[in-house]
């Protein structure tokens, strides 16, 4: 690769993009772990629905628009389901019951998107508003690589104003730093635990149809990106919002800069950099202020 301004930057734009794909997987599973220390191995396969919910939903609706707003909602309904008919039983299971109980769904969900829409990959249509190019210091760029940087960062921002400007975010933050006092000053955490979990699956399938149109849509293809969203958490450090932010850029940066500058080692490089910062910082990059209670 080119040293370059232009094409470091070209790099460095890719490596945004990812991150912001990261963040809106990463830090719905994030907080709930944070808050009730649950093990959701199945958000994987809540991308992988949002991705066939909004490609059903572009072909029939005929707008990506309108399919960027039905999968969330899609899949926000599917995680409800799930909630009340399943996963708020096992809360207080042990770990490895959560994580046997949760990959088993991931195994469901295959075979149910397999059975409606078959074993052939896809691709979302690309809105032509943003099918467009621009250039960017002499090199082409798609404008809808920049769309998903700046939905991801339009997302931050507006669940930063939410955990630390509104009432409902001080409890989100209450029941994170320690779950136990805040259901003595009579904070209802169960149900804040619903409405987070379903904010996260929402956010699950929003990265799912915004990577639609750039990524094959395929049955399976939640397992490569479930492992980078684990490896995101554990960097960025399970419940902290700033946690998930540092753990998707640092991530996104060291995936896509690995294939770049050492191809021969790029399947390995993520794994390089988690072991590096939990030698540093056993407890991610930016830990919650004190562990679940």
């Amino acid at each position: 690769m080119s040293l370059e301004p232009a094409a470091l930057l070209i790099q460095v734009l890719n490596g945004l993009q990812l991150a912001m794909l990261l963040f809106l997987l990463s830090v719905g599973l994030s907080v709930v772990f944070g808050m009730m220390n649950f093990i959701n191995l199945a958000h994987g396969t809540l991308y992988m629905l949002g991705a066939f919910i909004g490609l059903a939903a572009a072909r029939h609706l005929g707008s990506f628009w309108a399919a960027l707003v039905v999968a969330p909602l899609g899949v926000a309904l599917i995680g409800a389901v799930l909630h009340f008919a399943l996963l708020r039983r096992i809360q207080s299971a042990a770990p490895m019951k959560q994580v046997l109980v949760t990959f088993g769904l991931i195994f469901v969900g295959l075979e149910a998107v397999r059975m409606i829409w078959g074993t052939f990959s896809h691709s979302i249509p690309m809105p032509g508003a943003l099918s467009g190019s621009l250039t960017v210091l002499g090199e082409v760029y798609p404008v809808y690589r920049l769309f998903i940087i700046a939905l991801g960062a339009v997302v931050m921002v507006a669940l930063y104003l939410g955990l630390e400007r509104t009432r409902i975010g001080a409890v989100v933050r209450a029941g994170v730093d320690n779950r136990s006092m805040a259901a003595v000053l009579g904070i209802d955490i169960e149900r804040t635990f619903f409405l987070v979990f379903c904010l996260g699956c929402a956010l699950a399938g929003l990265a799912g149809v915004v990577a639609g149109p750039v990524f094959a849509v395929y049955p399976g293809m939640d397992m490569e990106i479930l492992i980078l969203t684990l490896i995101v958490v554990v960097v960025g450090g399970p419940g902290s919002l700033p946690g998930a932010v540092a753990g998707s850029l640092l991530i996104g940066m060291a995936e896509t800069f690995g294939q770049v500058f050492v191809p021969a080692f790029s399947s390995v490089m993520i794994y390089v950099v988690m072991a590096a910062v939990l030698l540093l910082k056993p407890g991610g990059l930016m830990p919650v202020r004190t562990l679940h209670q």
